[in-house]
């Protein structure tokens, strides 16, 4: 046996009788067995086990105080996925007892009066065992790790993405990277006004970018009017929503998921005249009305080629105005009672960067 493997084998030995501790111990360290932790007294049995993590368990089974089978109970107890092999030392010889280790936990058993050679080869076949589980066992955890982290980078690729798309789509209209953000964050906001998980929060606040990615296919000379749409130019911007469902269709990912519900319903009504479907009340997902409302503020309060930014009053007055035909009114509750979050984030991302 190598200095290193004694090293690294630890042994919890657990007897009533100091006679048999002793005698365990002589026998062990006689090969080399170096970390053996004897208890005496069953109720340390655990405190023991907590203390040494032992890679394997003698226990006796007619003790005071705890026996055997209450001790390996307790072990059980703890859901260690580790739990090492349990030798019962018994001096019993009837099936029943037997049994009802086996039953408990146990491993194997080794007899009273112990046999010298009979117990080193049981404990060196358990230790070994022990060891390739507990390789086993690493190795899980390493491939867990692994695909954790290439999950985690999978989902930071789809940020990007969906960020950088979300980006391009407002850039085209003449908007900025930072109405995104502002939009996005103040859904976020919203979203745990009323309740929703992380999450959820995160979610919403990663998706919301690609509410108008739509308007990638919508053509110049109408995207980028200057003036009032014509009635069959403002029929093709409308289109936006509905090709932005499309874009972001066919990805099961809950990021793509809310994506698509933002972009084909934000601009949905409570009162049923919005468009692409014509949807009304609780029928609009409930992510599309908070973008809606975020989105609508933002805009009228940010400053763009063709308009000036409206003021902060005049832009709360109109979302005003507007609940229960527009907007979902219990979400306009919660847009004025959050409204100091909200000129936080406007001022976090305003349009100079400071």
């Amino acid at each position: 046996m190598s200095a290193e493997s004694t090293i690294q084998e630890r042994i919890l030995i657990v007897d009533d009788e100091p006679a048999n501790l002793k005698l365990l111990e002589r026998m062990l360290s006689g090969q080399g067995y170096q970390g053996l932790v004897l208890v005496e007294d069953s109720r340390e049995a655990i405190n023991a086990y907590h203390a040494t993590r032992p890679d394997l368990i003698l226990l006796d089974i007619n003790m005071p105080h705890l026996d055997g089978y209450q001790v390996m109970a307790l072990l059980k107890a703890l859901n260690d996925p580790l739990l090492p092999p349990i030798v019962i030392l018994t001096a019993q010889k009837d099936k029943s007892h037997l049994l009802q280790a086996l039953a408990g936990g146990a491993r194997d058993f080794i007899g009273k009066p112990f046999d010298r050679n009979e117990l080193l080869m049981r404990v060196r076949n358990l230790l070994d065992a022990q060891l390739a589980h507990r390789l086993l066992h690493d190795q899980k955890s390493l491939l867990d790790s692994m695909v954790r982290a290439r999950t985690a980078e999978l989902h930071s690729t789809r940020l990007q993405v969906v960020q950088r798309l979300g980006m391009a789509a407002e850039y085209r209209d003449e908007e900025t990277g930072s109405h995104i953000l502002r939009m996005s964050h103040a859904c976020a906001l919203l979203a745990r006004a009323i309740g929703w998980d992380d999450a959820q929060c995160d979610l919403i606040l990663n998706a919301s970018p690609m509410h108008d990615i739509g308007k990638i296919g919508i053509p110049d000379a109408i995207l980028l009017k200057p003036g009032k749409f014509e009635p069959h130019e403002w029929e093709i911007m409308k289109t936006h929503a509905t090709i932005g469902g499309k874009l972001l269709d066919g990805d099961a990912s809950d990021l793509m998921a809310m994506a698509k519900e933002i972009a084909l319903t934000h601009h949905e009504k409570w009162d049923g005249s919005g468009y692409p479907n014509g949807l009304s009340g609780a029928a609009i997902p409930l992510s599309g009305r908070i973008a809606a409302l975020a989105d609508v503020f933002d805009a009228l309060t940010s400053a763009r080629p063709y308009k000036k930014a409206w003021t902060i009053e005049a832009a709360v007055n109109l979302i005003k105005d507007n609940s229960g035909i527009h907007f979902d009114p219990s979400l306009v509750d919660v847009f004025l009672q959050q409204l100091p979050g909200i000129l936080q984030i406007r001022e976090r991302f305003s349009e100079n960067g400071s």
